[in-house]
């Protein structure tokens, strides 16, 4: 073990390497987890673990062996039951960073940068220091946060528990800036209910929308109820129109129709005519913006549409060509050109002779059973989705139908249990077909 009186950083730890004794990497650091208590300053009892798959475990502290050189090294076998954060415990990074303390020394309120913590004789280890910024008053009695950094003793604060106020989130978002939407929403997952929401009122919109789509239900509506509506309507407008109105659907109905009458009239349309449809069809898993262009289109001028930020691997993977108008619902629909052979053909020639007409097309109340059978015998990753007249209407993807496929539950179950949830809606989707 590091020697006694180690000091360690808490926010300094995000990230770092977890080893197993044979130096085998387990996972990475994402928190800390202490009890706040009265006297003596707040006790670590553990650390938040990622582990491969995405899953957040509690590692006990008494397993800790080592935490020098950016590495932490443990002994014995890690618990690969998920995380979840009990009432009496505290976050040290996604609940103690950016948050107000009142010194003592009556010199004026900081927020805490950092924590340090250090093991005692007792193999204990106890948050002792606070790396903090003061507040410098301004004029009107508003605070002005680039005051000077000091470190300060625990108990040289009133207290670290919350305040009445909301608390900001600057800090934390520091630390999650280079997460991925999904390894973000995992993180936010973790928190307290209020602290997600101060945390996903300080995301911009895009990225609060790409974090919404993949939370649970629960936590996006419970996210997006708190926003207020017009930042909710905002949110909603850079959401893609199929998790839009997934999300919508989830909500009272009022509440619904007053986001849609507040969204801008295009997006709000393509999310109401999604909302018409059953969530288990084509229609309803389906999105309405796949990439459309028309056959006089080149090569070119193709690969630039597919490399978008803000499509998906399986939405980039092919595009949809048809006859004017190209907004959903477009003019008669040709057939898609597949990304393989927009690579191996010359740049300046029309994506028009490169054309696959026979590719599988589904109608909106096409089942779910349907479109995992067509995906997976043509190995596709989406289909189009075409009314009566061949108009190409919108997209099915793969990672849409996984997505109903999975159980509602499927980012806190164990993998044992995805595994046999999944088998079984497969099996229930091959039969029912």
């Amino acid at each position: 073990m590091s020697s006694v009186g180690t000091r360690v950083f808490v926010a300094r730890l995000a990230g770092t390497a977890v080893f197993d004794p044979i130096g085998d990497q387990v996972g990475r650091v994402r928190d800390v987890v202490v009890l706040l208590r009265p006297k003596g300053g707040p006790r670590a009892v553990g650390l938040v673990v990622e582990v491969p798959g995405r899953r957040r475990v509690f590692l006990p502290l008494t397993r800790v062996t080592s935490i020098d050189a950016g590495q932490v090294i443990i002994t014995g076998l890690l618990n690969l039951r998920r995380f979840e954060q009990r009432p009496t415990e505290t976050l040290a990074i996604g609940e103690l960073l950016d948050r107000h303390v009142d010194l003592k020394d009556g010199s004026g309120s900081a927020t805490v940068v950092d924590l340090a913590m250090e093991q005692q004789r007792n193999r204990d280890w106890v948050v002792t220091q606070l790396y903090v910024r003061r507040h410098l008053p301004a004029k009107g009695g508003l605070i002005r946060r680039r005051g000077e950094t000091l470190i300060v003793e625990v108990d040289d604060v009133r207290t670290l528990a919350p305040g009445a106020g909301a608390q900001p989130a600057d800090l934390l978002l520091a630390s999650y800036v280079d997460l991925k939407p999904a390894d973000l929403a995992d993180a936010l997952h973790d928190l307290s209910d209020t602290r997600r929401l101060e945390v996903a009122t300080a995301l911009d919109n895009e990225r609060l929308a790409d974090v919404l789509e993949e939370l649970p239900e629960d936590d996006q509506v419970a996210i997006l109820t708190g926003l207020g509506l017009n930042r909710a309507a905002d949110v909603l407008d850079v959401m893609q129109p199929d998790d839009a109105a997934d999300l919508l659907s989830e909500m009272p109905a009022e509440q619904a129709t007053e986001l849609l009458e507040l969204m801008e009239p295009e997006e709000a349309r393509d999310v109401r005519r999604l909302l018409a449809y059953e969530d288990d069809t084509a229609g309803g898993l389906m999105t309405t913006e796949p990439v459309i262009l028309p056959p006089e289109t080149p090569i070119a001028a193709a690969l630039a549409h597919v490399r978008r930020e803000d499509l998906t691997p399986a939405l980039a993977s092919m595009v949809f060509v048809c006859r004017p108008p190209l907004e959903s619902p477009t003019g008669r629909f040709l057939g898609v050109v597949h990304m393989q052979r927009l690579l191996r053909e010359p740049p300046h020639e029309a994506i028009g002779g490169l054309i696959d007409a026979e590719i599988e097309k589904v109608t909106v109340d096409a089942p779910l059973a349907q479109l995992t059978r067509l995906l997976a015998t043509y190995n596709l990753l989406a289909l189009p989705v075409v009314d009566d007249e061949r108009r190409l209407l919108g997209a099915v993807s793969v990672d849409d139908v996984l997505d109903h496929l999975l159980p509602t539950d499927w980012r806190d179950a164990d993998d044992d249990e995805t595994d046999r949830a999944m088998t079984d809606a497969i099996g229930q989707g091959v039969d029912g077909g």
